[in-house]
């Protein structure tokens, strides 16, 4: 715009001093001829020399119209090359506000990621505050419980052997409720104080094999379909064989609560390319996990099952799978099934890794 109004301006300038140049030379011209010819009329003898003096006259105008062309090229010129400068600066002012524009875009992304990380960090903090609070209660919990409660499930198993009938039932009641408590109460001990990680080399193979083999008979498992599908060359993971043995049956028994009878279980496994990473997969044919209760599952004592389960289960796998330096992910869409995730680095870094001791579960 500055641009455009500055070339503007110059060139109605310069045809304006033209326009001036010129009329003056034609007037000049005019009022010399004007003067000869009265000066005929008065006399009846005419002056050679007039001749001349008209032809000095024209030359004089064309002059004047040459000097009035030269000072309009001059400040044409001029007025080019204040138009280059004014473009220069125009687009050198655009390249600073374009320079201006990506910083302040730069800003602001990073301002964007700060707030996320700041959002994480504080969400991770409140996660660990809770792990913490839960941790010392049942640190405490377990101590005032667990051994009244021993004491308990001694003496109703007591009861049993000489009971009969319904009193033998409700009995049998009690020590399934009693054991429901001190099962929860392990629970507790396992995510509050997991003991230190006992690391060998295992195959994941046969430790599949094996935890399908201990589950087929269960009445849980029952008209359920399982299919191992974990390849039996993969590489040997160095890992704590009780812990990855309980994350597995934990992943087993949530997929076989949620897949009614004639439904498929499948645990697959594959090495990741281009990381010494495996990937173990639990996939059910089940019912799946609502949408807004997705994000909750890993949660302590969050369950669905009212009455079966003390929703410690995930909280714990996910528990022993990070500190194996491993991820767990869960994919689940309703009526269709879900898909467990977990991941496992095949050597521990920083840690002392077995002499080639095999641990088959």
């Amino acid at each position: 715009m500055l641009l455009v109004s500055s070339v503007s301006g110059w060139a109605r300038t310069l045809r304006r001093h033209i326009h001036h140049l010129r009329s003056a030379a034609v007037l000049a011209v005019f009022f010399r001829l004007r003067v000869l010819a009265d000066g005929r009329s008065q006399s009846s003898a005419i002056n050679v020399s007039a001749v001349p003096s008209t032809w000095v006259l024209v030359a004089t105008g064309i002059i004047v119209l040459g000097a009035a062309a030269l000072i309009a090229f001059a400040r044409l010129r001029a007025a080019r090359a204040e138009t280059a400068r004014t473009h220069e600066l125009a687009v050198h002012l655009e390249y600073e506000r374009d320079l201006a524009q990506k910083e302040l875009v730069r800003k602001l992304e990073q301002e964007r990621e700060l707030n996320k990380e700041k959002l994480q960090f504080e969400s991770q903090l409140n996660e660990f505050e809770k792990y913490a609070s839960l941790a010392q209660l049942a640190l405490g919990a377990a101590h005032e419980i667990n051994n009244p409660l021993l004491g308990i499930l001694s003496h109703l198993e007591l009861e049993w052997k000489d009971a009969s009938g319904e009193r033998r039932t409700e009995i049998e009641q009690c020590i399934e409720g009693a054991r429901r408590i001190s099962s929860a109460v392990h629970g507790l001990l396992d995510y509050a104080r997991p003991g230190p990680l006992s690391l060998s080399q295992v195959d994941l193979s046969q430790l599949v094999s094996d935890a399908l083999r201990f589950v087929a008979h269960q009445p849980l498992f029952r008209g359920l379909q399982l299919q191992n599908c974990v390849p039996h060359d993969l590489p040997m993971i160095t890992a704590d064989a009780n812990q990855l043995s309980q994350v597995l049956m934990n992943l087993l028994l949530n997929a076989a609560q949620a897949t009614p009878a004639g439904g498929s279980i499948t645990v697959l496994a594959e090495k990741t390319r281009f990381a010494d990473v495996i990937e173990l997969r639990v996939r059910d044919t089940g019912t799946g996990i609502p949408e807004d209760i997705l994000p909750h599952v890993f949660e302590p004592f969050f369950t669905t099952k009212r009455g079966k389960g003390t929703g410690l289960g995930l909280s714990i796998t996910r528990n022993y799978v990070q500190r194996h330096g491993g991820e767990i992910h869960l994919d689940s869409y309703p009526e269709i099934g879900t898909v467990v995730r977990v991941t496992l680095p095949i050597h521990q870094p920083g840690r002392r890794e077995p002499a080639g001791q095999e641990v088959i579960v």
